[in-house]
């Protein structure tokens, strides 16, 4: 460990470093070669600020007897100024990314072969963009479309190409269409429930748009609440029946991209 540059610099600068930090890679080369041991797990991969620690497992592996063991890596996805961009830091998906990042993560996307990389393509490099900028166009409209494509293609790749064409359905009609999407996630409420009234602060905790009734206050001053499309500005609203819409349904909002429907069982 003494010899991996990024201990061995810290040291020289009589940098502080923890407990956990030191052993955090003797206990990941530890895990390896018990995954080896216990399942046959041949190869870790991980993002190349692993690999030092990948290699320890590697290692450790040859030292106490396992099979040979393997590491793989792949280049970080980073922002603008080459920090790790993903969903653990700020809560931003990679989906969520501004769009100098969405063509850059669909570049990659259009290494892929076939009909997919070549409509993967198309959304970075579209002729119309350049007859727009000659125009003095809208000069967002490839940024939006490329953040919809990778949407689209991220989730086609975690979950499947069926998953991922109803998903891109469902942003369409809530997002362009301003429709009530019966694909958005819903929370069932008791008609009874509805029919004494649920207060506003506790269904959009309920629905899980919020942690807290403090929180939902702080939304409502700031104008992010909204039902059926209607900001709300009292914290003492009631909803009831009569705020289902014709589709039998209340829909809750937070934000411009939160969505949860309320529908009675």
């Amino acid at each position: 460990m003494l010899t991996m540059d990024s201990v061995r610099l810290r040291l020289e600068r009589e940098q502080e470093m923890s407990f956990i930090e030191f052993n955090y890679m003797v206990c990941q080369a530890y895990d390896f070669v018990e995954l080896a041991r216990r399942t046959g797990c041949r190869l870790q991969m991980g993002g190349s600020d692993q690999w030092g620690n990948i290699v320890n497992g590697v290692d450790l592996g040859r030292r106490m007897g396992t099979k040979q063991l393997f590491a793989l890596t792949t280049p970080l996805l980073t922002d603008g100024v080459g920090r790790q961009d993903g969903q653990d830091r700020a809560g931003r998906g990679v989906a969520q990314c501004r769009p100098v990042l969405a063509l850059r993560f669909l570049a990659i996307l259009a290494q892929r072969r076939g009909r997919r990389r070549r409509q993967v393509s198309k959304a970075v490099h579209d002729p119309a963009d350049e007859r727009d900028r000659k125009a003095g166009g809208a000069a967002g409209r490839r940024d939006q479309r490329s953040q919809k494509v990778l949407a689209t293609e991220a989730t086609a790749l975690l979950h499947g190409r069926d998953a991922a064409n109803t998903a891109a359905e469902t942003a369409r009609q809530t997002f362009e269409q301003g429709a009530i999407a019966e694909s958005l996630p819903t929370v069932e409420v008791s008609r009874g429930e509805l029919e004494a009234g649920i207060g506003v602060l506790g269904a959009f905790v309920k629905a899980g748009l919020v942690a807290s009734n403090g929180e939902a206050r702080r939304q409502i001053k700031g104008g992010g609440l909204r039902v059926n499309d209607d900001a709300v500005t009292d914290e003492k609203m009631v909803l009831t029946s009569s705020s289902l819409t014709p589709e039998g349904v209340i829909k809750l909002s937070m934000g411009k991209k939160k969505h949860v429907l309320l529908k009675p069982a």
